[in-house]
Parts: structure tokens; sequence; C-alpha cells
């Protein structure tokens, strides 16, 4: 999917520099054309003669080349591209991205660029971890750009730790894999629920579960870059979303995650319910802190909440797909497809607590697919490629062949 595509490559002050040579190599086996775009201090790390004998280009680093003056345009740059690729990124040039200092020429091609980009960081670990970078990566997500997360291992400094950068071979399959589907969902529609409800009890206390929000921000994120309209209806995480495809909603408790799923759900093409929603909230809630008495026990009396799942199949058209979870403890088989029959799902998505990785606070997940032809299981993976495989379900689902 690469074939025809341009890329530039931007390379900063790096020891990993140097890994920009397998990553123009295999741009290009793949039929992309490459610019490179490098920073002062990157050329300390690689020079422009071997990089220029890669790419057939000549490399930009100046706004004015020195030879003969020819202006650099950082603009047709930004015009020119498919996709902006800055790998290495140290914590620097991450900093200027994040806070717009345009202050050489790979900074304002990137404040010009039209097109997505990807940015592969590459530091030592503590410098990794900082408060600041962490923030920073934080804002370009925020913007809509696809961060490359590094690898962990030895790094320059001879630590051990995250920070290295990811993989050539990864980074370009990272965007292999973005052109390859970024339009399979153009058009569609997507409501997907994710992360707790919270059920007060009392002003300061409530009734809730350990779900952290990842797989399904992560589906929301799968979803938009393959170019579906997606509304996030969330509750209270700490995750942010990177792709300007997505609309979030915030809720806190399953009451209002059922209305804000009605809403949303009958324009929907499709809806992902992957949010852990309470099944039970307190009959009444205290306006008041609850104080310790001298009695040993507090009986907290639980009313049923509303069945998302449920209602939401209740009322799916047939052109419409709706996707359940069924995180389980035991009897998962018999009841994940209880659930699918029950719920009127598509097909269901079911991982077990009892499967190491899987299930709440992991960034990775163990899953199998059921539907009405019977079950794909799936080995652990990175929620983010959970999600892969679950979208490329859906995209099968919709197809008016499937």
């Amino acid at each position: 999917m690469l074939k025809g595509k341009k890329i530039i490559l931007g390379i900063t002050g790096s020891i990993a520099a140097y890994k920009a040579c397998y990553i123009i190599r295999g741009l290009i086996k793949q039929g992309a054309e490459v610019q490179v775009v490098i920073t002062p201090a990157g050329k300390e790390f690689i020079t422009p003669i071997t990089l220029s004998a890669l790419t057939s280009k000549p490399v930009i680093s100046e706004f004015f080349a020195q030879r003969d003056g020819t202006w650099n345009s950082h603009v047709d740059l930004g015009l020119w591209a498919d996709a902006v690729l800055i790998a290495p990124a140290t914590a620097s040039t991450i900093s200027k991205m994040a806070n717009g200092i345009a202050d050489n020429m790979l900074i304002t091609t990137y404040l010009s660029a039209k097109a997505p980009v990807f940015v592969a960081p590459a530091m030592d670990l503590d410098m990794f971890a900082h408060p600041a970078t962490q923030k920073n990566l934080d804002i370009l997500r925020s913007y809509g750009n696809h961060i490359i997360e590094p690898g962990t291992g030895e790094l320059a400094s001879h630590l051990v730790g995250k920070g290295r950068m990811e993989e050539p071979e990864n980074i370009i399959r990272v965007l292999d894999e973005f052109f390859a589907s970024s339009d399979e969902l153009s058009g569609k529609k997507v409501m997907i629920t994710a992360g707790p409800t919270y059920e007060k009890i009392d002003p300061v206390r409530f009734i809730g579960n350990y779900s952290s929000g990842k797989m399904g921000f992560a589906l929301a994120e799968e979803c938009a870059r393959r170019g579906a309209q997606v509304t996030l209806i969330t509750g209270p995480v700490q995750l942010k979303t990177q792709h300007s495809g997505i609309i979030r909603v915030d809720v806190e408790s399953a009451e209002e995650m059922y209305k804000a799923a009605q809403a949303h759900f009958p324009d929907a093409d499709a809806g992902i319910l992957c949010a852990a929603v309470a099944d039970y909230r307190p009959a009444t809630v205290a306006d008041k802190k609850i104080k310790r008495e001298k009695e040993e026990e507090l009986t907290l009396h639980l009313r049923a909440t509303q069945d998302i799942a449920a209602s939401l199949g209740a009322i799916k058209r047939k052109q419409q797909c709706l996707v359940g979870f069924a995180l389980e403890t035991n009897n998962e088989q018999q009841n994940a497809e209880g659930k699918l029959e029950r719920k009127n799902f598509d097909f269901i998505v079911l991982n077990s607590l009892n499967d190491p990785g899987a299930g709440f606070r992991h960034d990775t997940n163990k899953i199998s697919i059921i539907d009405r032809k019977g079950r794909t299981d799936y080995p652990l993976k990175s929620k983010t490629e959970v999600a892969q495989d679950i979208i490329d379900r859906l995209v099968a689902a919709l197809s008016p062949n499937f």
C-alpha cells in the first residue's frame, strides 16, 4: 500500500539516526518516494550524502541551500507529502512540535503538513519517562499525530529500559497498515462505549470496577483510522483521544451511558459495547457523606441498572451491526453464547480473567470472537493489535456479502 506514496522522513539528533537508512530502503523497496528533512543536529550522526544516495534526492536541512541560495519551501513540502514520518524523534524535537517552536526546517515543514504525521521517539529511558516528555506526547496525540511507541532494551547509555526507537520494519508496517485500511469505514458512523461507570453511594463514594478504558479507546482510534466517524461514550478514565475523527462524550453513571447510547445508536451504522457497565446501583444516594457508626455492618440496597446492550439489541435495524463484549471468569463459552443471543449481537468478543495479561488494567488482551457461525481464537496481543482484529471482523460484518 506504500507504492507511489510520498513520504517526508524527518531525522533528528539521535544515535538512532543510523536506522533511518533501513527505513529509507524499506520504504523505497515498497515503492514509496522519500524526501529526507534533517535537523542540524541530525547531520552530526549521519551524513546527508549517505541519505541522498539512498533516496536519489538532495537532502533538505536549511531554509536556503548553501551552494546556490535556493529557497526550500516548507509549505510546498507540506503539500507534497502523503505522510510525514519523524524517526528518530528526540525529546527536543517532540517538545518543539508540541509547542510550535518553528526554529528549523523540519518543524516548519511539520507545521505546514496536511498529511498524517507519525512520530517514533528515541531517547534515554528517564528522558522518555519524564513528565514533560509524556505531556508533550499527549499534546501531539491530541493534535491527531500517530505516536509509534519506542521499544524496551539496551540504550545508548547502556541502561536498559523503554526509549529505543521502534525497529525500522515495524515502523514501515505501521505506515503500510495505515494506508491499507484508512478508508474501509469511510462514510460509516460507529458508536463505541468504553471504560467503567461509577454509581454513587454518597458524595464521596461509589461502586465501580477496574476498567481502564484502554480497549475501548483503541477500538475508537482504529475505527477513526479506517475512516469512520466515531462517537466514543466513555466513563471516567484518564485516557485521551488522538484522532480528530472521534467525538468524545463523557459520562459517569450507567444511567448517563444508557441515555447517551440511546441518543447516538439509532444514527450509527455500528455499535461496539466495550464499556464495563455496572449491573447494579444503590437504591438511594445519600446527600451527605455516610459516617461510620458503632454498628459493624452497613447494608446497601441495590437496584439493577438499565441493560444498555439489551435495549440497543431490541431496536437494532437489519442493516446495523452490534458488537458486544463478555469478560468471564467461568463457563466462558456458554455465557458468551447466551449473551450473544439474548442481546441480539452480531458477534461478541470474549476474554477471560483466567488468561494472564488479559482483562482490566493490562496493555494486552487475549480474545475470542464468537458469532453464529462459530468461534475464532486469537493469541495474546497488544490492545492496539486486538482492536485491529476486532475491526477487521466489523468491516466484514458490515459487508453486504458477509
